[in-house]
Formats: structure tokens, C-alpha cells, sequence
């Protein structure tokens, strides 16, 4: 009996090795009617992967320069030791996969785990703008826990959704966790040094379980060092998670194309607690409603906003809101201790036109609702003269959303530079504190367009310079300006 499990459990090992195989797919020379198992007998097409169900350990390679129409489902799970991997072979251009807009996404895992996708380009472009289109669809459904999710240098680019946020959107990457019969989240998902451009509306985000009564949040997200171009919607939106982490991306050359009214930002956590935000660049966001860098949104607990640069965002620096219709049920618990520490922000709040509030609104701050206990401290606010003089010069901005203001705001040791006469506009804000601030107009504005030479008179002019986390800044802001493409650096 001894040696009889011995042999099946070698077996099994044995069978292991054998079918961890490697695919190739070359749509110039390949034949669905190969084996796939080498350069020479490459399959040609989408169709012909997604009938293959593969096994841990197996590499699934398209030819560098080859290109394909239609739809990629990849089926079957790695293991953690044997992950399946999709990647790119020989030199040249990366494999492109052109959806052509037959399908919500160009390429979809559905309840599957342990893969990672490396160097492919991805289009879903169709003949018409369609509610809900993506690049890359990563959906787990009454999955349970779906581990390690990898996406990593891969370009998404022209995917034509809508603009409207009610329509349903559209954008390069979506994860999706959901289900009613069994708990389902994603753990080790990381989203790694893509470069996202010309989607419509988003680049990337999610959507998750946000319900405090079913709360079972994804963990270990990791989206970093993702350039995002020419989007003229939402950056970075992370939903239902626990200890997101999101660094060194770099969000700019934004797009007004969204209709009146139609709300987006840079870089916000929606339901999720603990973020962690910091070592961004979020710069000329141009949404017509909001419209800001950075933004800690409703249902969220603990989110932490550190060492990030923000410029020219038309919406101002940052955003922190609850609605206070909602506040209490089961999708809204409250915005509670939010930290904003130590960013740098350079000419934010720029939007040249009357919002749908009727005004020129664009403060640096905007806090509305009741979020409570948010503290903002460190943080560096450059405001040169505005470029349309209608433009309203707030720097902090309290609201009412729901009928209910702020509650135990610290504004508190921070750096601010006006060229022109600045206001805090404070009215209904319950336990609003603001202290050890330095004022002043006294600057050279010219310098603006360097950050690294506008933290320089900061730290000469200021008693900064000695500050630890004033370094950590200066040190972050001289990494970008030697690597103004985040990826890979």
C-alpha cells in the first residue's frame, strides 16, 4: 500500500512536469492544425488558444510583430508555485490583439487564477462607442479568493466606451469581483508598468464588493509605475478593497470631453479602508465636474495621501466627500481618517469655464459632506495667477453634500505660496482647526514649471529643509524629473 501511493504520488509529480508546456502563436506563419509546441508549429489564431484549457506552469507566447482580430479567454488556473504565463517571443514590436469592439473586452480571465500577462498590445476599438467597452476584463464570479493576477507591460490603447459615468463608461483595465452564493475577492492582484492611453473613459478600475453588511474586500492590490495618457475620465479608482497600494504611476495629458456635470479624478479610492497613495504624478485633469489629482472618497476608512505631485489639474489638488443622503446604510459608513501629508501641488484649479455649480469653482481643497477627522499637514501649494481671471482663488473649500459639512478638519504646518490674495471659505465646517500655516506671496513664480527648483526656495525661505519627510519629497521629485515614464523605473 506504502509503495502503491509512492508511485501515484511520483506520477502525479511526473505528470506535472510533462504538462507544463510551452504554446506558441504566430499569426504570419502558424496553422491551428499544429501542435503549438514550437516556434515552427505555432497556432495562428485567438480562436484556437481559447479552446485550449491550460495546466499550471504552461506559457502561452505570441510571436514579437504578429498581429490578431477578435476576442482572447484564456481558461484554466496556475498554482502558486506555477503560475501560467502569456508573454511575447523573438524581437520586434509587441503582439497586438485587436478586439475590433465584437466583445466587452479584448481579453478576459474569468474565474481563473495564478496567471500573468506580460507584453502584449490591446485595442478594442468599434464602429461605434458602446456603454461598458474595456481593453482588459479581469472578473472572478462566486469565485472565493482569486490569487495572483498579474498584468505588466502591456499597452491598452484606443478603446472606445462612452463618456458618461450613468451610461456605464468604458476604460483600458476593469476588475470585477461579485457574487451572491459565494464570497469572492481577489488577493495578489498587481498592475505593473502598463501604459494605458486613448481610452474612453477610464484607464483603470473596479468594481467590488462595497456593502458593509457582505464587506469582504480584496487584498494585496498593487497598481505601480502605470503611465496613463489622453483619458479624459477617471485614472485610478480602486473599489472594495483593504490595503491598496498605489505608486509611482503617472497620470497627465488629460482630455475635456466629457459632457456637463460629468464627474471624474485622478487617482480615489471608492469603499475601500487603508489605501496607501503616494510617489504619483497626477497633472491636467480636465473633467468637467471634480476634476482633481487625488480624491478620498465615500465609504472609505483610512485613506493615507503622501509624497505626490500634482499640476495644472483643472478641478484643483484634492477632493475628500461623503454623501450625507446615504451616510449610515450599508454602502456608506463615512470618509473617516483621511491623512494628506507632505504632497507638492503647483498651479491646481484652473477649470476655465462655469461648472454646472454656476461658478468658476476649482479650490485646491474641496472637502464636502460629513467626512470626518481628515488631517492635511506638510503639504506644499503653489498658486501662480490664474490664466482666466474669473477663475475663483479658494485654497480650501468646505461643502454640504447631503445637507451635512466636514467634521474635525486639521489644516495644519502647511507651505503655501499665493501670488494673489487666497481664501479658506470655512463656513459649516464643524471642528475646523487650521494652525503653524505659512503664508506668503513673496515667491518666484516663474520657477514653477520645476518643481525640483520650486522645493529648492521653499527649503531656503522656510524652516523645511532639515524636515525628514520634506526630503522624502525632494528625493521623489528629482526620481521624476530623471524618469518622466514611470515604467519600469
Amino acid at each position: 500500500m506504502i509503495l502503491k501511493t509512492f508511485i501515484c504520488c511520483l506520477l502525479l509529480s511526473t505528470q506535472a512536469t510533462v504538462f507544463a508546456t510551452n504554446y506558441y502563436v504566430d499569426s504570419r506563419i502558424g496553422d491551428d492544425s499544429n501542435s503549438g509546441e514550437a516556434p515552427r508549429k505555432a497556432w495562428k489564431t485567438l480562436w484556437k488558444v481559447n479552446q485550449q484549457i491550460f495546466q499550471p506552469g504552461d506559457k502561452i507566447l505570441f510571436a514579437a510583430g504578429s498581429s490578431y482580430e477578435g476576442v482572447l479567454k484564456l481558461k484554466g488556473s496556475g498554482t502558486q508555485k506555477k503560475p501560467i504565463l502569456v508573454d511575447m517571443y523573438g524581437k520586434g514590436k509587441k503582439p497586438a490583439l485587436h478586439g475590433k469592439g465584437w466583445s466587452e473586452a479584448t481579453v478576459l480571465l474569468y474565474n481563473i487564477e495564478y496567471w500573468e500577462l506580460r507584453n502584449l498590445e490591446i485595442t478594442n476599438t468599434g464602429t461605434k462607442r458602446k456603454s461598458g467597452r474595456r481593453g482588459i476584463v479581469i472578473r472572478a464570479d462566486n469565485f472565493g479568493e482569486c490569487h495572483h493576477i498579474v498584468l505588466e507591460q502591456l499597452e491598452i490603447h484606443h478603446v472606445n466606451g462612452v463618456f458618461e459615468k450613468k451610461r456605464g463608461g468604458g476604460s483600458g483595465i476593469l476588475w470585477d469581483n461579485k457574487g451572491d452564493l459565494i464570497p469572492t475577492r481577489f488577493i495578489d492582484l498587481q498592475l505593473l508598468n502598463n501604459y494605458i492611453h486613448h481610452c474612453d473613459r477610464n484607464a483603470i478600475n473596479s468594481r467590488g464588493n462595497v456593502r458593509r453588511t457582505n464587506w469582504y474586500p480584496s487584498l494585496k492590490v498593487v497598481i505601480r509605475g502605470n503611465l496613463i495618457e489622453n483619458v479624459p475620465g477617471d485614472g485610478i479608482v480602486p473599489i472594495g478593497c483593504d490595503g491598496a497600494l498605489i505608486e509611482y504611476n503617472v497620470i497627465r495629458k488629460g482630455l475635456d470631453l466629457m459632457p456637463i456635470g460629468d464627474a471624474a479624478a485622478g487617482i480615489w479610492p471608492w469603499s475601500s479602508d487603508h489605501s496607501l497613495i503616494q510617489f504619483n504624478e497626477v497633472s491636467d485633469h480636465r473633467a468637467k465636474w471634480d476634476g482633481q489629482a487625488y480624491d478620498a472618497d465615500f465609504n472609505c476608512i483610512g485613506t493615507r495621501f503622501q509624497y505626490n505631485y500634482s499640476f495644472d489639474n483643472w478641478g484643483g489638488f484634492m477632493l475628500v466627500c461623503n454623501n450625507g443622503f446615504t451616510k449610515g446604510s450599508p454602502k456608506n459608513i463615512g470618509t473617516k481618517n483621511t491623512v494628506i501629508k507632505y504632497n507638492l501641488s503647483i498651479n491646481d484649479g484652473l477649470r476655465p469655464y462655469k461648472a454646472h455649480n454656476k461658478r468658476f469653482f476649482s479650490p485646491v481643497f474641496h472637502i464636502t459632506g460629513p467626512v470626518e477627522n481628515t488631517l492635511i499637514t506638510g503639504n506644499i501649494i503653489i498658486q501662480p495667477k490664474k490664466v482666466v481671471s474669473e477663475i475663483e482663488r479658494s485654497l480650501l473649500e468646505f461643502g454640504d453634500w447631503g445637507k451635512s459639512y466636514p467634521i474635525q478638519t486639521s489644516f495644519t504646518k502647511n507651505i503655501i505660496r499665493t501670488e494673489v490674495p487666497s481664501e479658506i471659505r470655512s463656513e459649516g465646517a464643524q471642528d475646523f482647526e487650521q494652525s503653524v500655516n505659512d503664508f506668503k506671496q513673496n515667491f518666484d513664480y516663474t520657477n514653477c514649471a520645476n518643481p525640483l527648483e520650486v522645493l529648492k526656495e521653499i527649503q531656503r525661505t522656510s524652516a523645511i529643509k532639515n524636515d525628514k519627510d520634506f526630503k522624502i519629497l525632494m528625493r521623489f521629485i528629482k526620481h521624476r524629473l530623471k524618469h518622466s515614464d514611470p515604467r519600469g523605473n
